[in-house]
């Protein structure tokens, strides 16, 4: 068997040379799209995914999604300067289209600030959890920023311009909406996860959220990397994991 995790992580500045864009945009007077890539040198992306099913068919749609999402992004990039929620509109549809009924794909796509905003568009996936530095614990979200959808690939989307061609048993999907959520306090730490993590148990005891934020508390002071080994090791040391578990920390300094 083969793991169905999978992520992405989105550097524009290295990734993508903004510069020329924005110098390219100006000359053509797209003032709008010339300010949005000014914008992503300050930001980077981070997709995680999960497909279901652990064969080496169900991973090859992780590594189809992740061919399909690099070069949509350069276009978005280029039309837009910026990635939008059509994107994941057409990426929805066209899984729908082209993979079999029982196999999806659980996403998360979010975009990080230098001013610690977080904005992210959720298929599935857990919420992700912040835990405050000051307050030494995980904080509350409430339900109006926690707005999700289902896997790609079960409904197509609503408004894709092939609906009229496009059949659909359960119907069509709603239009994507994004999260927009801000990293307060200096050390606040943000992780985003797949299921994995949070089934994870031993006996009837579960890892999240209570021995997580205790081992959080412990090494809040460390740095990402760190605070990253330290719950994969304790995680390891509470239960043999029976799922695939990634994790990211992302850490406010």
């Amino acid at each position: 068997m083969v793991g169905g995790d999978h992520i992405i992580y989105v550097d524009f500045k290295q990734r993508f040379d903004l510069q020329a864009r924005i110098k390219r945009a100006r000359a053509e007077g797209r003032v709008e799209v010339a300010e949005n890539l000014e914008r992503c040198e300050q930001m980077a992306g981070i997709a995680l995914i999960d497909v279901s099913g652990r064969r080496v068919t169900d991973a090859l749609l992780a590594a189809m999604l992740h061919q399909a999402f690099l070069p949509g992004s350069i276009y978005e990039l280029d039309r837009f300067g910026q990635l939008t929620k059509q994107l994941f509109e057409n990426l929805n549809t066209r899984f729908y289209q082209s993979s079999a009924a029982h196999r999806f794909i659980a996403m998360i796509y979010g975009e990080i600030s230098e001013e610690a905003q977080f904005r992210f568009l959720s298929a599935a996936q857990p919420f992700p959890m912040v835990f405050s530095n000051e307050y030494d614990r995980f904080m509350d979200v409430s339900d109006d920023l926690r707005v999700s959808f289902p896997p790609l690939g079960i409904q197509p989307s609503l408004d894709v311009i092939d609906r009229n061609t496009t059949k659909s048993v359960l119907g069509f999907k709603d239009h994507y909406e994004l999260n927009e959520w801000v990293l307060m306090g200096a050390g606040d730490i943000l992780l985003l996860y797949t299921d994995g993590l949070g089934e994870h148990s031993n006996g009837r005891e579960q890892y999240v959220p209570s021995r997580l934020e205790q081992k959080l508390r412990e090494v809040k002071h460390q740095g990402a990397t760190e605070i990253f080994a330290a719950i994969t090791q304790d995680l390891r040391a509470f239960a043999e994991p029976s799922d695939d578990v990634s994790i990211v920390v992302i850490k406010r300094t």
